[in-house]
């Protein structure tokens, strides 16, 4: 194989991560409720003029129904502005906000001037809009302008009721007075401190969503839906859509790819490599693998989902099949007088960063780190060794001293590999052969010699060197 692995590019879309744009996460939790929103602002309205006329509307002056007319018109105004979008929309939704606070902020001023602990109906009619107008602020989604209609209505509250107690002349029932106003401003700071973490919190979580469903869509261009969402499902770095994974990797190469290429016609080629491509396929997709790419003659697969040794389970069963549908497939060869193709797979495992990688301009999806390079220098020396499955030191640690039942795994030590690495010809035990018929007696014949059984048995179960 060749020693640098060459990505498969892809078009990139140009999309922007919506999940990392503010505006955008607005702009999906408000969708398809402008109406809704201002349809509140028409209700608030109403619910604030019917509870100031059934707790006592000769108690108020002209000035309070026309101040609430006024913001009645100036609140429902604000909302067409800003449903209506455009470079202002934002300035027309501060502006709104700052309106709701200045009404709240009057009402419960006006109850302190006029009855303030009265009584508890004239308390809650009072206190009815600042709740309101909170809860509309926090559903507009906006966490900013939820901070400032709270800690305008807090401040201005809380100057009030310090005013009140300072010159207690100026307010009605001085002696429930202080009690109602501390009471109704906690009240209405805990309520703003649940509003202000609950719109944080959906915030954050729809940002999450958007984000997920980005990479999803991206990672989907490349690789199936189940390891889409499995990557997608975890937090990636930097918000760039990669992850930080350990993976199982597969590499499977022709041998002598470049001598048959010249001992037969490009057409026959072809189709032989087609015919690996499709073997490998087939086995990568029964054990729930991926084709990373295909790299001229070579195939890279990786194994990336679920827990390092059921990543190495599959890999290892994968390139078992592998090896059995290439006898299958060079016998069928043979059979049409076409020549076979012997192939050299090679495993090896570690931690990689996985994802899609994007520039701008291409973006491709597939597997970096140091197990790569690792991979590339172990299935050289496999293919050196005559070696049909080999596999790394650090793949077989994961079986945790167990190999599946029928696999043996013999150590190489003429393998050149760096650092710490070692590796293994891996292959699947053959089945105990029957013990053959008795002798019949024969007239005539040369005497054939016999090895003596032990022997015999050590020359079965001895490879020769260099191979399984």
């Amino acid at each position: 194989m060749p020693s640098a692995l060459l990505p498969a590019w892809a078009p990139a879309e140009g999309r922007a991560d919506p999940g990392s744009d503010d505006e955008a996460v607005l702009r999906a939790m408000q969708a398809g409720g402008g109406l809704r929103l201002l349809g509140l602002r028409v209700v608030i309205v109403l619910v604030l003029l019917m509870a100031a006329q059934a707790y006592d509307g000769s108690l108020h002056a002209l000035s309070h129904w026309l101040i609430l007319g006024l913001y009645g018109l100036g609140t429902v105004w604000f909302g067409l502005r800003e449903r209506g979008g455009g470079p202002r929309a934002n300035a027309y939704s501060w502006a709104g906000t700052l309106l709701n606070a200045g009404l709240a902020v009057y009402v419960i001023i006006e109850h302190m001037l006029a009855g303030g602990g009265a009584g508890l109906g004239a308390d809650a009619v009072s206190r009815l809009p600042a709740f309101l107008l909170l809860l509309q602020t926090g559903l507009s989604m906006r966490v900013a302008q939820t901070l400032l209609f709270c800690g305008l209505v807090t401040v201005c509250w809380s100057a009030a009721s310090l005013f009140g107690l300072f010159y207690p002349e100026l307010f009605p029932s001085p002696d429930t007075f202080p009690t109602a106003q501390m009471t109704g401003l906690a009240t209405f700071v805990a309520a703003g401190l649940l509003v202000v973490d609950g719109t944080t919190r959906l915030r954050a979580a729809v940002a999450r969503a958007l984000r997920m469903e980005h990479e999803r869509t991206q990672l989907a261009r490349f690789v199936p839906d189940t390891v889409a969402l499995d990557l997608a499902g975890e937090d990636g770095d930097s918000g760039l859509g990669i992850h930080r994974r350990h993976a199982c990797l597969m590499i499977l190469d022709i041998r002598g790819f470049s001598r048959l290429s010249r001992e037969h016609p490009p057409e026959a080629m072809v189709a032989a490599l087609l015919a690996v491509r499709a073997a490998a396929q087939a086995a990568v997709s029964e054990q729930g693998g991926l084709v990373d790419k295909y790299i001229g003659d070579a195939v890279l697969v990786q194994f990336v989902i679920g827990r390092p040794d059921a990543q190495a389970r599959a890999a290892l069963a994968c390139a078992l099949s592998i090896r059995q549908r290439m006898a299958a497939l060079n016998a069928a060869r043979a059979r049409e007088g076409l020549f076979t193709v012997r192939v050299v797979v090679a495993l090896h495992a570690g931690d990689l960063l996985v994802g899609v990688f994007d520039d701008g301009v291409r973006a491709e999806y597939t597997v970096l780190g140091p197990a790569m390079n690792a991979l590339s220098r172990i299935e050289a020396q496999a293919k050196a060794a005559e070696i049909e499955v080999a596999a790394s030191g650090d793949f077989l640690d994961l079986f945790g001293g167990t190999l599946p039942a029928g696999i043996r795994a013999a150590p190489v030590p003429q393998a050149a590999l760096p650092g710490l690495l070692t590796l293994f010809a891996v292959a699947a035990e053959r089945p105990p052969s029957r013990p053959p018929p008795p002798a019949r007696a024969c007239r005539a014949g040369p005497d054939i010699p016999h090895l003596p059984q032990d022997a015999a048995a050590r020359s079965a179960a001895t490879p020769e060197p260099g191979r399984l």
